[in-house]
């Protein structure tokens, strides 16, 4: 199989982990763990894996200069992300969550045109208004009946976390390019737990153990191994072969693999504005990322 081959597979189980993830995460909280508890349980262990792994591999050693933009990556990748994700689906559904962070390919390419000069044509910029048309329609209109208690600020706050995790692809690409993943991912979650752990150590502080069932300390564990550990280590490795945007196209993935599992354990409802929402948004990154515009991404 060659590399190309293996880093799509790791994207597209990335997807699906990803997809799970929106449901088992909202079993957990709030009703057992508040959302930045959790977050400081997950960047916590997960911090404590990468360190415990790269005992046992051979790292290279991070220059002064590439700290900054590792710090960077861990704000905006790690603490930054984490905060407005689970809090934001704390308040929505898994469904319109999941859509949602299928606006990450487009803010990938509009920071792309910003921040590396990459040519921007009409059919993009037709895309880009159409995929944020759909955002906000979902973010002002897509309330949920279903374990959404506060759907427009959720939806907010997961359209922000979509636009961190893009600025993230961008950041960490150059990293790639220089050192192997474990060398400085150990790095991104250790500043990323140092920026979380005044904002979660309240809520962390508060949390039951004795009450919460066997089930949910089986979902935390698939958070932290699985949702992060697993999927970040997967990202990682998948950018070593394919560009940010090719990476991020794969969260397209996500809300079917979501609403799959939503829907089929009774978590989550569809709606003609979801519906809706999703097919301008689908539109929009269809436009955003065919192969004629690929095309003119590479000539120029």
């Amino acid at each position: 199989m060659s590399k190309r081959n293996f880093a799509l597979i790791g994207a597209t189980i990335v997807s699906i982990i990803y997809g799970v993830t929106f449901t088992i995460a909202k079993d957990v909280m709030p009703k057992y763990i508040e959302p930045f508890g959790f977050i400081l349980l997950r960047v916590g262990g997960t911090t404590l894996l990468f360190w415990m792994v790269s005992l046992f591999i051979k790292t290279e050693k991070i220059q002064k200069a590439d700290f900054l933009r590792i710090f960077a990556a861990a704000f905006f990748g790690v603490t930054f992300n984490m905060l407005t994700f689970f809090k934001g689906l704390s308040y929505t559904s898994p469904i319109m969550g999941a859509v949602l962070m299928v606006t990450t390919p487009i803010i990938v390419l509009i920071l792309s045109a910003i921040l590396i000069k990459e040519r921007m044509e009409n059919r993009k910029i037709l895309g880009i208004v159409l995929g944020l048309a759909g955002t906000l329609f979902l973010i002002l209109y897509g309330k949920s009946m279903v374990n959404a208690p506060n759907a427009s600020l959720g939806n907010f706050l997961v359209f922000i976390n979509a636009g961190s995790y893009g600025f993230y692809l961008i950041i960490v690409k150059k990293l790639m390019d220089k050192y192997n993943a474990f060398s400085f991912v150990k790095w991104i979650y250790l500043f990323g737990f140092l920026m979380v752990l005044p904002f979660g150590w309240s809520e962390f502080s508060q949390i039951d153990w004795s009450n919460i069932p066997i089930d949910i300390f089986w979902k935390i564990g698939f958070v932290v191994v699985f949702s992060t550990f697993f999927t970040y280590l997967l990202n990682l490795l998948s950018m070593k072969e394919l560009k940010p945007t090719t990476v991020a196209v794969f969260i397209y993935l996500q809300p079917l693999f979501a609403t799959i599992f939503a829907i089929g354990l009774g978590k989550d409802e569809l709606s003609w504005v979801k519906i809706g929402s999703a097919i301008l948004i689908f539109v929009g990154v269809y436009l955003v990322t065919s192969k004629k515009s690929q095309i003119v991404i590479r000539k120029s």
